[in-house]
């Protein structure tokens, strides 16, 4: 048989995002629980919160659909027409679909499709919750394994690295593009866009971590330019407050941010990354204190702002290559 992925790989789109959309439209009482969702977006970002849980707090807002059923049919209704053309002409009658999103909202698309096999997460459309675990990565084989044990994927087809695993299992594979399909493991330059890694990045539990030690750091380097400031101008009080907190700004990134040990080496490398985060500050505060004419702890409070996403990015790449990403 041949197994395919469902969203963005037959389905132009991501189905379950389409669908809360298409609920939030016709239902805007469903915004009361956007508060939960949000959070549970923050956790699942921080890395506080696994995958299943973070679609299971997401997914609450199935308590609002009594006539789920009727929603899953109108919603099919609207938006079949997004199954990509390349698989329509490719159909055939043993096909296997394997997706990740709801087993009720795939089988009403699998209906129309005429698609018998179909595999996909199991929840409850009264609740949200999972009944096992997310239909994701090795998950897939497990369940391939459990329902067609007997069953060989002559090729399969998949818009996603994370497919890997079951992509293993077959005599061929594919990455789908659009309505392009390539060989498995053809590096494509759009298979990551540039703004999602950075959004990867700045939403990391790491970086929360990091501008929260950054804010502690902030203060010290404030409170230490403030004092020194009594007794030297204003860009040397600045040079002798950010000296007397790096060090201490070592040691909390070394144990709560990059979890690495200490060593003279490490600590050379981060007094070297933080020259740009160094020259950039004192920009700032020349163009601030000297050039605006405003109160010097504005100027030092604009400087560390200024240089704390500069200075993550340099640490993640030099000082601290070896940490957990």
């Amino acid at each position: 048989m041949n197994v395919y992925d469902f969203d963005h790989t037959i389905y132009d789109g991501d189905s379950t995002k389409d669908f809360y959309l298409y609920c939030l439209r016709h239902r805007w009482s469903l915004v009361r629980y956007w508060p939960r969702q949000a959070l549970a977006v923050l956790k699942y970002y921080w890395e506080f919160t696994d995958k299943t849980r973070f679609k299971e707090s997401v997914y609450v807002f199935f308590q609002g659909l009594p006539d789920m059923d009727n929603f899953v049919y109108d919603f099919w209704r609207t938006h079949i027409h997004k199954i990509k053309h390349f698989y329509q002409v490719w159909q055939r009658p043993d096909d296997l679909i394997i997706s990740a999103s709801p087993d009720f909202l795939l089988e009403e698309a699998c209906r129309r499709l005429g698609v018998v096999n179909h595999i996909a997460s199991r929840v409850d459309p009264a609740t949200g919750r999972y009944r096992g675990l997310n239909c994701f990565g090795d998950e897939k084989v497990c369940r391939f394994q459990e329902e067609y044990p007997e069953a060989a994927i002559e090729s399969f087809y998949s818009d996603s690295s994370a497919d890997a695993p079951l992509a293993a299992l077959a005599q061929k594979s594919y990455l789908v593009r659009g309505e392009q399909v390539f060989p498995w493991g053809t590096e494509l330059s759009s298979a990551e866009p540039k703004w999602q890694r950075w959004a990867i990045t700045f939403l990391s539990r790491q970086f929360a971590v990091f501008f929260l030690v950054g804010l502690i750091n902030t203060v010290n380097g404030i409170l230490f330019s403030m004092l020194y400031s009594m007794l030297l101008s204003v860009s040397s009080a600045f040079i002798a407050g950010y000296a007397t907190s790096l060090t201490v700004s070592y040691l909390l990134n070394s144990r709560y941010v990059f979890r690495e040990s200490l060593s003279p080496g490490k600590y050379l490398r981060f007094c070297l990354s933080y020259i740009p985060n160094f020259l950039i500050q004192n920009i700032v505060v020349f163009i601030v204190y000297y050039l605006a004419g405003l109160h010097r702890f504005l100027a030092f409070v604009l400087a560390a702002a200024v240089g704390m996403p500069v200075t993550f990015l340099i640490l993640k790449l030099l000082a601290f290559r070896e940490g957990s990403g």
